[in-house]
């Protein structure tokens, strides 16, 4: 076997020895020859490398774990997201993990993760799998030429999809594992090959770090106007983070995870990692025109080998295909970062048909409404859910990745809206008319994006607004482009009883999952929530 030399591969402070080679830094052509010989992957035309997960094609929530120590075990919201793992679980996996690579070909990507250079960490990716190298080329920061090689990262993935846990047997919840210990800056994910797990774990440890150096870590994208006006947008998955930010009037800053400091707004990653279920031309030209680039990665996208076509609405595999590609690859981009944002909007994609597709929101309706982060999911992200949409509250929009209090990123967004005057807006992207498969019908995608333009621009600031009585929000009568009849969300249903029963159920869902933040949050912000009308 060809080994590499000690000094071009210094594996051995991750506890890796004896492996058959070392792929280190390589090219996207070379990545792209490493994965077809490996038959990790085809090549689709155009030139994008389409992969298949197998039966792991979302994240795994309930087997991600933090490591337990002194130095943390107060700094942490303990709990069924936060779980707790002790050290020496984590050690016995990582010499299995260790034991996994031996005598096998590994890639290695050492990136960076913040676009400004005062937050930024750097982070070093050891996989089995050239294409999952590949991902985290694409997805996160490429330092300058000939300053990878020499340094060391601050925080190391050992990624080994081929290695699977025993479950309770080796203290887990089952044969996945996503294990950061934040102390040794080591993650060990194992058991999945969804690669959404190598970003996302990098987004938890950054959430944890960022908010002691008084920088708001952001489940949102973000982009800028032509008069260097910021916009960011908080949403989960599928709700339009991706899409509504991909927009030709304006520049793209990125479109998953940022931080908000002293400074302005900046992005963690060096790509996107776009939901493209049902993704056509027409309706998201920048996003699909990614899908045909050489070096864009498409995972879980139906290809059919004989005819050599994509279908994008073939869900066979998962609601959830993605494809993950460079940022620069959307054409209209900004360097990474931008000013202090002027416009907040959270995004949901309510099931219920309740909330109406554009409100207004007062700094105190955006805590309540980032503090609950409702949406309602629909068969995809993550594994386990059925084909019928779930109502979800994801606290600051990302509980997953949240590790500290929900209050404490509750206050810093509280006080960044506050100092710099943002207008705060809440975005329904989900079902009118009625309930999802029951009468109710998803926005349209051009009336949502006449709906943020006429916000970001300030055309909806002078308009006439009617204020719901259950939310409190402030709904505006008329928008250009848009029919006044989906304004209203109740005036769209054609069973207006049908409405307020609905309506009075969903708004009990948010009363009682903002229990536990009550004594948390100021009186303000209390009032400012759903009502029980």
């Amino acid at each position: 076997m060809v080994r590499e030399p000690a000094d071009r591969a210094p594996l051995a402070t991750h506890g890796l020895f004896d492996l058959a080679r070392v792929n280190r830094n390589l090219s996207l052509p070379a990545l792209y020859q490493h994965a077809i010989r490996r038959n990790e992957a085809t090549v689709a035309p155009g030139g994008a490398l389409v992969v298949n997960t197998g039966e792991h094609t979302g994240r795994s929530p309930r087997d991600r774990f933090i490591v337990r120590t002194p130095g943390v075990d107060g700094t942490i919201d303990w709990g069924a997201v936060n779980q707790p793992l002790e050290p020496r679980v984590f050690d016995d996996m990582h010499r299995r993990v260790a034991a996994h690579f031996a005598d096998r070909e590994v890639f290695v990507q050492d990136c960076i993760a913040g676009a400004d250079p005062s937050y930024g960490i750097r982070v070093r990716v050891v996989t089995e799998l050239a294409w999952c190298a590949l991902f985290s080329r694409n997805m996160f920061i490429r330092p300058p030429t000939g300053d990878a090689a020499g340094a060391e990262p601050d925080f190391t993935i050992l990624h080994a999809p081929g290695l699977r846990a025993r479950g309770q047997s080796d203290g887990l919840n089952s044969e996945t594992f996503i294990l950061i210990h934040l102390e040794k800056r080591l993650v060990l994910i194992g058991g999945t090959g969804y690669a959404g797990e190598i970003k996302k774990s990098i987004f938890g440890i950054l959430n944890y770090l960022l908010p002691d150096r008084n920088v708001l870590p952001m489940h949102c994208s973000a982009n800028v106007g032509l008069r260097g006006d910021t916009a960011i947008f908080f949403g989960l998955s599928g709700t339009g983070k991706t899409t509504l930010s991909a927009d030709s009037s304006r520049r793209l800053i990125g479109d998953d995870e940022h931080g908000w400091s002293e400074s302005g707004v900046f992005n963690f990653e060096g790509g996107c990692y776009a939901k493209v279920i049902n993704l056509s031309a027409e309706a998201e030209p920048e996003i699909y025109a990614t899908t045909s680039r050489f070096g864009t990665v498409l995972e879980n996208v139906v290809f059919d080998s004989v005819t050599h076509e994509l279908d994008f609405a073939d869900n066979s595999l998962t609601e959830n295909t993605r494809a993950c590609y460079p940022l620069d690859y959307v054409g209209n981009t900004a360097d990474g970062s931008g000013d202090h944002p002027r416009n907040v909007v959270m995004l949901t994609a309510d099931a219920f048909g309740v909330l109406p597709p554009i409100a207004r929101l007062s700094p105190e309706q955006a805590m309540y409404h980032f503090l609950s982060g409702y949406t309602a999911r629909v068969a995809g992200t993550e594994r386990g859910l059925g084909r019928q949409p779930e109502a979800t509250f994801s606290t600051c929009f990302g509980a997953p990745f949240m590790p500290r209090q929900a209050t404490v990123y509750g206050e810093m967004l509280r006080h960044r809206i506050a100092e710099h005057g943002a207008t705060c807006w809440l975005v329904n992207t989900g079902w009118s008319g009625g309930k999802a498969g029951d009468g109710g019908r998803r926005m349209p995608l051009g009336y949502t994006r006449a709906m943020v333009r006429a916000a970001l621009d300030g055309v909806l600031e002078t308009v006439p607004i009617r204020e719901d009585r259950r939310f409190g929000l402030q709904i505006p009568e008329h928008c250009p482009d848009v029919p006044e009849g989906i304004l209203q969300p109740r005036a769209a249903w054609h069973d207006k009883s049908h409405y307020d029963v609905t309506a009075a159920d969903l708004c009990s869902r948010f009363i009682e999952n903002f229990r536990p933040f009550e004594n948390q949050v100021s009186e303000t912000v209390r009032a400012a929530g759903a009502r029980a009308v």
